[in-house]
């Protein structure tokens, strides 16, 4: 078998891999034609984004996470942890990924990606000093992982804008994987889904073609004699433009002559498809962990559970895809010596502020307990800081905490001496 010797851009070395001539990536045949489903349509990652559905899903959230802050830190030597804006990656993670993304567009494209193919993928490209220049999103649908059979190294093999191979080392890729069962290749939800989801195409295609096509009265007419063809032909064409289409859907035909008017219900068929579309939009909502307030299902929400539905979405739905990025990147985009010291991490704390009222409750607490000083919390309101606001405040006579610790000091030396 012939081998092509391929140099990799964009490394601070001339890294050389072979390819293995007729060894194509993963066409992903599912993803250009659709899976076959029981339903008679096809699904794919693309034809499952016209239904509303998984659209709605896979735009909140990507939304949501790519509204939230994400910065580096330091770990302190005491405990704690410290921003760092002057890292090399805050930038990048926090501004512009690349000369063509924000990090809102690179954060939102990524967890579409990661929703629709359960995999997101993004070059890494180094600067001659080993530290990260960009990072640029690659499309999974020309992306492949595989292990090559000589040695069982892990490699990604990608088609470029230009349609030319190359072959990429793990570090040299930023892969964010969902669920899967190898622990490197994520499960596409929309093909683990693909029946739930195209029950939804036809039954979203069947409702347009039933008010495109077919005649929507609010009843239907007879007549006891007869008509001839002329006739018949002319009432059929009558009856046709004045009650095809949406814009009809509900008139009331005018009778002549021994006609008779017979008022129409919704049939048990159609009542059957307006509950199964409610059912697979709860189903699918399911499969993203949706909660149905945040895609205008609002049957079961109300007032006062909206807020915890909010706060659930946020612990069980967001939180393990934020981990899942948290810690590729800690991994793939750190230099070896700064792992452990500096770390990424997303700031979810605009989710799950609330109304004023609890927020400015738990700012309170927050002072008097001396967990946060004043400052940070302006901070987190996006106030300026204070003079002497970063001093940790008690309940008491609202002495700083030093001074608390230092009285309490002296009051036990002085017991101590009597």
């Amino acid at each position: 078998m012939k081998k092509l010797r391929l140099k990799i851009p964009f490394t601070r070395r001339s890294l050389e891999l072979r390819f293995l001539a007729g060894e194509e990536p993963n066409a992903k045949w599912m993803s250009l034609f659709g899976s076959a489903t029981s339903a008679g349509v096809p699904v794919n990652e693309e034809t499952a984004m016209r239904l509303s559905t998984v659209y709605a899903c896979i735009r909140v959230l990507s939304e949501s996470l790519a509204q939230l802050p994400l910065k580096v830190y330091e770990r302190l030597p005491g405990g704690g942890k410290r921003e760092a804006p002057d890292h090399p990656l805050y930038p990048l993670l926090h501004l512009r990924p690349d000369p063509e993304r924000t990090a809102y567009s690179w954060k939102e494209t990524s967890m579409a990606h990661l929703c629709s193919w359960g995999n997101s993928y993004s070059y890494i490209e180094h600067g001659r000093d080993g530290r990260v220049k960009a990072i640029r999103l690659l499309k999974p649908t020309n992306v492949t992982p595989r292990r090559l059979v000589e040695n069982d190294q892990l490699v990604y093999d990608v088609n470029d804008a230009h349609g030319v191979p190359l072959r990429f080392l793990p570090e040299q890729i930023l892969h964010v994987p969902c669920l899967g069962f190898d622990g490197v290749m994520g499960y596409s939800p929309i093909c683990m889904a693909a029946e739930t989801i195209g029950i939804g195409i036809a039954a979203e295609q069947h409702s347009a073609s039933t008010f495109g096509n077919g005649a929507m009265p609010s009843g239907i007419l007879s007549y006891e004699g007869e008509l001839d063809d002329e006739a018949l032909q002319r009432l059929k064409t009558d009856w046709k433009n004045s009650f095809s289409g949406a814009k009809n859907v509900g008139k009331t035909a005018v009778l002549e002559g021994s006609m008779k008017y017979t008022p129409l219900t919704i049939s048990a068929l159609d009542a059957q498809l307006i509950e199964t579309l409610k059912f697979n939009r709860s189903e699918i909502a399911g499969i993203f962990r949706v909660p149905g307030h945040l895609i205008n299902d609002l049957e079961h929400a109300t007032y006062s559970n909206i807020d915890q539905l909010s706060l659930e979405f946020v612990m069980f739905t967001l939180a393990p895809h934020l981990t899942r990025y948290e810690q590729a990147m800690n991994w793939r985009l750190f230099l070896p010596s700064e792992r452990g010291r500096y770390f990424v991490e997303f700031v979810t704390d605009g989710l799950l502020r609330g109304d004023v009222k609890s927020r400015y409750e738990a700012y309170r607490t927050a002072i008097s307990s001396g967990m946060k000083s004043i400052n940070e919390v302006r901070a987190s309101e996006n106030l300026p800081p204070i003079a002497d606001g970063d001093e940790h405040l008690v309940q008491g006579a609202m002495i700083t905490l030093n001074k608390a610790v230092a009285e309490g000091r002296k009051q036990a030396q002085g017991g101590e001496k009597e």
